[in-house]
């Protein structure tokens, strides 16, 4: 069995008021990930899923797109070793910049 990978990406463009959360929320639960998405305090929305690279690489091909109402702009990514912290993908409150 291949070691799960875990993404985390940075959403920029129209994507904070416009249900891209629960978007992601959505594509991830049926991509079968655990990790969270969550709003920033500079207008992006932010994503960290781990499992398997296939799924990974559908979802990030998902937040190009984004739902209907949102406009994207760019999707920055990394890639790393997942740890399995997560046995669920949950939306996160908001991360204000300090």
């Amino acid at each position: 069995m291949d070691e799960d990978t875990r993404l985390q990406a940075s959403v920029d463009g129209r994507v904070q008021g416009v249900g891209f959360r629960y978007f992601v929320l959505e594509c991830a639960n049926q991509l079968g990930l655990s990790g969270w998405v969550r709003n920033t305090g500079d207008g992006t929305v932010e994503v960290l899923a781990e499992g398997p690279r296939e799924a990974l690489d559908r979802l990030l091909d998902l937040l190009h797109q984004g739902p209907r109402s949102a406009y994207v702009t760019e999707v920055k990514s990394t890639w790393g070793s997942a740890t399995g912290e997560f046995n669920r993908f949950e939306v996160r409150p908001t991360a204000w910049p300090i």
